[in-house]
C-alpha cells in the first residue's frame, strides 16, 4: 500500500463526532441558540398557517356556495312546526266525543275511513286523516285546504294557517315573517330529506326575497381581508427570521471555519516533523481546506435546517390530529413508508461518506507529490505511471462518491412519490368526509398543505442528516488530526541571548532512532564545533547527516547523549530560542508570494532597506534586482521566470539578514551548474565569517578550507580531521575524494 494512503479499519463514530463538533461550536453557542430559536419560530409560524389557510379557505367557498347553517337552520325551525300541537292549534280542529259519535255514525262515511279516524285518535296522528273526514271536522276552507295538501304530501299553507302556525324569527339580522316560512316550507315539501343541503337548495329558487337574504352566497369581505392579513403577516415574520437566522447561522459557520482553520494551523506548528514523515502534505491540506469547507457549508445549510424539519414535523403531527383525527391518520399512514426507507438508507450510506473523504485525501495527496516532483516525473518519462495511479485513485473516489451520492440521491424522488400518494390519499379521504358533511372544505385544503408540511420535513431530515454524515466524516479528519501527538510541552526552560552566544557545540554520545524502525540512525555521535569553525560533515547517502543537523536544530528528540550549545543542553532550551540561534541554507530553496524584499526580511526584526541593499551586494544581487522593473519590489511567486542559483543567493540573503551565531549549510550549491556554484560559494564564504558553520555537502570540493571535516557511516564518525589530514589518513575519506576526482 502506497505510503501516504491510509486504510479505513473500523467505522468511524457518527454520535462522537457530532458531539466533539458541538462541543467545539461552544464559544459560538449564543450565535447558534438565537439561530436554532428563530428556525424553531418560523416553523411554528409555517405550522399555524394551514388552519388559517382553512379558514380563508372556508370563507371564499361560504362566499360562493347556499348558506348551509342558515338553511339548516332553518329548516329545522319551520319543519319543527308540523307536529300535532302545532297542527291543531293552527286549524282549530276540535275533537270531543259529540264530534267521534257523529262521524261514527254517519253512513256516508267508509268503514275503512272510520277505522283510519280511530287509529288516529290513538295515535293523535292526523297528518292521514281521510278527506270523508276532515270535510266533518274542518269547515274553513284555508284548513281543510291545508289539511288535505298534508296528507297529498305537497304542502299547501294559506295565509290565515301560517300566521296561526308560526311565528316571525330573525336570522342574521333578517326578520322573516310567517308567511315567508309558509312559502319556504311548501318549496322543501318535496324533499325527503331534510339533511341534503344540496337539495333543499334547489327547491328555493322562487323562495321570498328574505329567505334569499340569508341563504344565497354572500362573500364577507371583510371576514376574508382581515384572515388574509393576518396570514400575510404571518408569512413576512417567518421570512423575517429565516432571513436573521440564515445571516446569523452563516456568520457562525464561516467564523467557525476560520477558528479551525486557525487552530489546525497552529496545530502544524506544534506537530513534531515525524508526522510529516509519515503523511502526505496533500492529506494535511485536505484536512485544513476540503474537510473544514464541508464542515463550514453543512453547518451552514443543515443544522438550523434539520432543528427546523424537527419542529415542523412535530408540530405538524399536533396539529393533524387536533384538526381532525382520520384525515391525521391518513396523512401518516399514507407516509408511514417514508420514515422505514429514510432509516435504511441512513443506515447505509455512513460508511460510504467516510470513504469518500479518505479518498478525496489520498487523491489530494497524490497531486501534490506528483506536481511538486513534475521535473523528475517528466525527466523520467513517469507520467504514464503517475497517470496510472492518479486514475486508480480517482476511480476509488469515483466509487465511494457514487455508493454515498446514490444512496442519498434516491431520498428526494422517493419522499417526492411519498408526498404525492398522501395527496391523493388526503383527498379521497377527505372528499369522503366532507359529502357526508364531517369536514368542510377548507379542512381538506389545510390537510393538503399539512402533507407537504409532513413529508418536507422528512426530505429535510434525510438531506440534513446525509449532510451529517458528510460533516461526521469530515470532522473525524480534522479532529484526528488536533489529536495526533504534539511535542512537548516545554516549561521552566532555559533560552540563551542570541548576541551573547559563544560559538561552541558539543555532541556527547548522541542516540537517535526513527519511530518503527529498529537499528539507529545516529548511535554515539560525539564532536565538538568551536566558535567560528567551518565544521564539514560528509559521508554516502544515508549515513545520517541530514539528521543528525536536523537534531541540532531540535526538529527532532535525541533517544539519549546530549547536544550542548555553549555548554547548555539543547533539551534544557525552547525549540524557539534554538532555532533563533540557527541560520539554514537548505537545498530546496523556499520562496513565498511577496516581493523581493519581503522574500529577504522575513521574520527578521528591525532590517532597513540599507541592510536589504548591502546583504544583496554582498551576495552580488543588488545588480540583477536593479534590473527589474520595480526593483526590490518585484513580487515573486513560485512560479517566477528566477534562476535556482538567483533564489539560492536570496536565502543566503535572508540568512545574512538574519545573523544568527550559528549557520547550517545543507546541500545549498547541488542544485546549481558550475558557474553559479562558484558565486554562491562565495556568497556563502562570507556568510560564514565569524560563525560556527556545519556544512553538508556532496561536492568534495566546496569543503576543502573547512576547519573540521566529519566523515560519518551508519550514523557514526568515522573519521574526523581538516582535508590534508584526512588525505594522508588515505581512508574513507580519500576514497570518496578520489572517486569524484577520478584520481
Amino acid at each position: 500500500m502506497p505510503r501516504h494512503e491510509r486504510k479505513v479499519t473500523k467505522a468511524k463514530n457518527f454520535k462522537g463526532s457530532i458531539k466533539r463538533l458541538l462541543k467545539e461550536l461552544n464559544p459560538f453557542k449564543r450565535l447558534l441558540v438565537i439561530s436554532l430559536v428563530l428556525a424553531c419560530l418560523g416553523a411554528i409560524l409555517t405550522i399555524v398557517t394551514p388552519n388559517i389557510l382553512s379558514d380563508l379557505t372556508d370563507k371564499i367557498s361560504d362566499g360562493l356556495v347556499v348558506n348551509k347553517d342558515n338553511l339548516e337552520y332553518l329548516t329545522k325551525e319551520v319543519t319543527g312546526k308540523l307536529n300535532e300541537e302545532n297542527i291543531i292549534k293552527a286549524t282549530g280542529i276540535n275533537i270531543n266525543e259529540d264530534v267521534i259519535k257523529k262521524i261514527m255514525l254517519d253512513e256516508s262515511i267508509s268503514l275503512d275511513d272510520k277505522n283510519i279516524f280511530n287509529e288516529a285518535i290513538k295515535n293523535k296522528d292526523f297528518s292521514n286523516m281521510p278527506s270523508s273526514i276532515l270535510e266533518v271536522l274542518i269547515k274553513d276552507e284555508d284548513v281543510l285546504k291545508f289539511m288535505e295538501s298534508i296528507n297529498n304530501k305537497v304542502l299547501v299553507i294559506p295565509e290565515s294557517v301560517a300566521n296561526r302556525l308560526f311565528d316571525e324569527i330573525t336570522i342574521d339580522g333578517v326578520k322573516i315573517s310567517a308567511l315567508d316560512q309558509a312559502k319556504f316550507l311548501e318549496s322543501i315539501s318535496t324533499v325527503d330529506d331534510y339533511s341534503n343541503v344540496t337539495k333543499l337548495y334547489k327547491t328555493i329558487d322562487d323562495a321570498p326575497d328574505s329567505i334569499k337574504k340569508i341563504v344565497e352566497p354572500n362573500m364577507d369581505i371583510n371576514g376574508i381581508k382581515h384572515i388574509a392579513l393576518i396570514l400575510v403577516t404571518i408569512y413576512l415574520v417567518s421570512a423575517i427570521f429565516e432571513y436573521i437566522e440564515q445571516i446569523t447561522m452563516t456568520d457562525v459557520s464561516n467564523n467557525f471555519a476560520r477558528r479551525l482553520r486557525s487552530n489546525i494551523s497552529g496545530k502544524i506548528n506544534r506537530l513534531p516533523l515525524k508526522y510529516f514523515d509519515k503523511h502526505s502534505i496533500g492529506d494535511t491540506l485536505s484536512r485544513v481546506t476540503n474537510d473544514v469547507d464541508m464542515i463550514s457549508q453543512s453547518l451552514n445549510q443543515s443544522l438550523a435546517s434539520l432543528v427546523s424539519a424537527l419542529t415542523l414535523f412535530a408540530g405538524t403531527v399536533i396539529m393533524m390530529f387536533v384538526t381532525n383525527s382520520i384525515m391525521a391518520l391518513t396523512a401518516i399512514l399514507s407516509s408511514l413508508f417514508g420514515f422505514i426507507f429514510m432509516a435504511v438508507v441512513l443506515s447505509k450510506s455512513q460508511k460510504y461518506f467516510v470513504e469518500k473523504q479518505k479518498e478525496l485525501g489520498n487523491l489530494d495527496g497524490h497531486i501534490e507529490e506528483v506536481y511538486s516532483g513534475l521535473n523528475v516525473v517528466k525527466t523520467y518519462n513517469g507520467q504514464k505511471i503517475s497517470n496510472e495511479r492518479f486514475d486508480e485513485l480517482n476511480n476509488k473516489l469515483y466509487r465511494a462518491n457514487w455508493k454515498s451520492e446514490f444512496l442519498s440521491g434516491l431520498m428526494m424522488p422517493m419522499m417526492g412519490f411519498i408526498g404525492n400518494f398522501g395527496y391523493v390519499a388526503v383527498c379521497v379521504v377527505g372528499a369522503l368526509l366532507a359529502i357526508n358533511g364531517n369536514i368542510s372544505f377548507g379542512v381538506i385544503v389545510a390537510f393538503i398543505v399539512y402533507v407537504r408540511l409532513f413529508v418536507s420535513p422528512l426530505s429535510q431530515i434525510a438531506q440534513a442528516m446525509t449532510s451529517m454524515q458528510s460533516v461526521a466524516a469530515a470532522s473525524e479528519r480534522v479532529f484526528e488530526f488536533m489529536d495526533e501527538k504534539e511535542m512537548p510541552v516545554e516549561k521552566n526552560m532555559e533560552v540563551l541571548d542570541k548576541d551573547k552566544v559563544k560559538g561552541n557545540i558539543e555532541f556527547k554520545n548522541v542516540v537517535f532512532k526513527y519511530d518503527g524502525n529498529d537499528k539507529p540512525t545516529i548511535n554515539g555521535f560525539s564532536a565538538v564545533a568551536k566558535p567560528g569553525e567551518k565544521v564539514a560533515i560528509v559521508g554516502p547517502t544515508g549515513a545520517g547527516k541530514t539528521t543528525m543537523v536536523n537534531l541540532l536544530m531540535k526538529f527532532y528528540d535525541i533517544n539519549d547523549g546530549e547536544i550542548l550549545i555553549d555548554g547548555v543542553s539543547t533539551k534544557k532550551l525552547t525549540r524557539e530560542n534554538v532555532h533563533s540561534l540557527f541560520t539554514m541554507v537548505l537545498q530546496d530553496t523556499w520562496i513565498f508570494n511577496g516581493t523581493i524584499k519581503e522574500n529577504i526580511v522575513y521574520n527578521s526584526k528591525d532590517v532597513t532597506d540599507y541592510d536589504v541593499r548591502e546583504v544583496c551586494k554582498t551576495v552580488g544581487l543588488d545588480h540583477f534586482i536593479k534590473t527589474l522593473p520595480n526593483g526590490y519590489d518585484t513580487v515573486l511567486s513560485d512560479n517566477d521566470s528566477v534562476s535556482a542559483g538567483q533564489r539560492q543567493l536570496l536565502t543566503i540573503a535572508r540568512g545574512m539578514i538574519q545573523d544568527a551565531p550559528f549557520l547550517i549549510l545543507d546541500e545549498a550549491t547541488s542544485n546549481v551548474d558550475t558557474r553559479t556554484e562558484e558565486l554562491v560559494q562565495s556568497a556563502m564564504d562570507k556568510l560564514t565569517i565569524g560563525k560556527t558553520s556545519f556544512i553538508i555537502a556532496h561536492r568534495l570540493s566546496t569543503i576543502k578550507n573547512a576547519d573540521l571535516i566529519l566523515v560519518m557511516n551508519n550514523g557514526n564518525i568515522i573519521e574526523q580531521g581538516n582535508h590534508e589530514e584526512l588525505m594522508k589518513q588515505n581512508g574513507f575519506y580519500a576514497e570518496l575524494y578520489n572517486s569524484q576526482f577520478k584520481l
